[in-house]
């Protein structure tokens, strides 16, 4: 069997569709699960959300024991957590960090994130959307047709 992709969502995102919608859209994280389902197509998915910063560890763990790839949106603990950072550095397949806005374009706490230290890959600013591109990549990350998959520290 196919180990899953792990897509791990942070605090606040359970809010999307009605949270800040001039930001985060009015798609919920509901229909991004629905996105991310259809884009998988057979490949295992694990789709997770938590405000609370030892769960998404909890799942990172679960992820390097027998997770393919991890997508993340840390949302606030990108810019926070040296715990998912270091939990992210024992993960040795791909990684690619997601932000349905562009951080960079945001106020300056929002431009510092740790988990880019460690990623595969970025993805910001696609909106809802740029869920399933991420899953679409990270399959093809995992063929192997973007070269290498493992992350470096």
């Amino acid at each position: 069997m196919e180990k899953p992709i792990f897509v791990l969502n942070g605090p606040n995102l359970n809010r999307l569709g009605t949270r800040e919608p001039q930001i985060y859209g009015t798609t919920t994280l509901a229909e991004i699960e629905q996105m991310c389902r259809n884009a998988v197509g057979a490949h295992p998915l694990r789709f997770h959300q938590s405000n609370a910063e030892h769960e998404i560890i909890g799942w990172i763990n679960e992820a390097i024991d027998g997770g393919a790839g991890i997508i993340i949106n840390a949302a606030a603990y990108t810019f926070t957590s040296l715990a998912i950072l270091d939990a992210l550095k024992m993960f040795q397949g791909p990684i690619i960090e997601l932000h349905i806005s562009n951080i960079h374009r945001r106020e300056v706490h929002y431009q510092n994130s740790f988990i880019s230290k460690v990623a595969t890959g970025v993805i910001v600013g696609l909106g809802a959307g740029g869920y399933p591109l991420a899953v679409t990549a990270m399959l093809e990350f995992l063929r192997g047709g973007y070269g290498t998959n493992r992350h470096s520290t």
